[in-house]
């Protein structure tokens, strides 16, 4: 049946809003990758924030580091929030990935635990040690190892040593990799392991302001500060800025941060707004 002429503009109008509603409906609802880490409530809370704003959060949990970003180069979620710069360069450049560093988020102290020394002079000759897998963090815990004094790296090796750069052992040490978050769950099989606090507190293995040494990274203008990471198309999506911004100036989420650490010599606040970082 043929419309009348005078109902067809209405009728196309109609259909063009129906069309947008269901447009923004779908750009409202986004996917964030995140690891286990006394961060998730805060980043639920901050979700439960966000459909108050109309962004529909789906909070997506990974049981390593490798995983996150596969899954946001392959378009499975639209950001994560689990790794640091360094960690985000080398992924990046392995892979082939086009991932954007959009804001900053909690920066994660690491440190050296031990369940069978107190103090590293009590570290016996052939002692088994735990150290990062990933060529990134594993640098980090390399440089606690030389700090410590038993050991020491190459010259120039920097943040990125590996064991190849090791010069001196006089322990004798004997070195195991494991993936960053299992190092927490080590800490009764080895004298001394590498670990984040985050990661021990929610391992609940030991205390995780016990560590005998702590990093320093306050002269390293927040590098190790996590980053919520996007591709790059999704550099200026509305409803992940949003979401960053409920996260890092929410006074719920601020005090849900505090409690899940508890001590706040664990970690740092390093915020950035949205996009600041990914321009630079």
């Amino acid at each position: 049946m043929r419309l009348p002429s005078f109902l067809r503009p209405a009728l196309l109008a109609a259909a063009l809003f129906s069309s947008g509603l269901s447009h923004a409906a779908e750009a409202q609802h986004i996917k964030i990758g995140i690891n286990d880490s006394p961060q998730n409530a805060a980043i639920e809370l901050a979700a439960q924030l966000a459909k108050a704003k109309g962004i529909d959060v789906e909070v997506v949990s990974f049981s390593d580091w490798n995983t996150p970003n596969l899954a946001l180069a392959n378009g499975d979620i639209d950001l994560n929030y689990f790794q640091h710069q360094p960690f985000l360069e080398n992924a990046n450049a392995q892979n082939g990935y086009d991932l954007v560093p959009l804001a900053y988020g909690v920066e994660n102290k690491v440190g050296l635990y031990s369940k069978k020394v107190t103090a590293f002079d009590q570290v016996k000759d052939g002692a088994t040690v735990a150290v990062a897998d990933d060529p990134v963090n594993q640098g980090r815990g390399l440089n606690l190892y030389q700090r410590a004094g038993l050991i020491t790296l190459r010259d120039g090796a920097g943040p990125k040593a590996s064991l190849q750069d090791v010069t001196a052992n006089p322990h004798h040490l004997k070195f195991i990799e494991l993936p960053g978050p299992q190092l927490a769950r080590v800490l009764d099989d080895v004298t001394i392991a590498q670990s984040y606090p985050s990661h021990i507190l929610a391992a609940g293995t030991a205390d995780p302001g016990s560590a005998l040494l702590f990093s320093q990274d306050e002269a390293t203008g927040h590098l190790y500060a996590l980053r919520f990471v996007v591709a790059r198309k999704n550099v200026n999506n509305p409803a992940i800025k949003t979401f960053i911004d409920i996260f890092q100036n929410a006074p719920e989420v601020r005090a849900a941060i505090e409690k899940a650490y508890g001590n706040p010599k664990l970690y740092a606040l390093a915020w950035l707004p949205a996009q600041q970082e990914a321009t630079r």
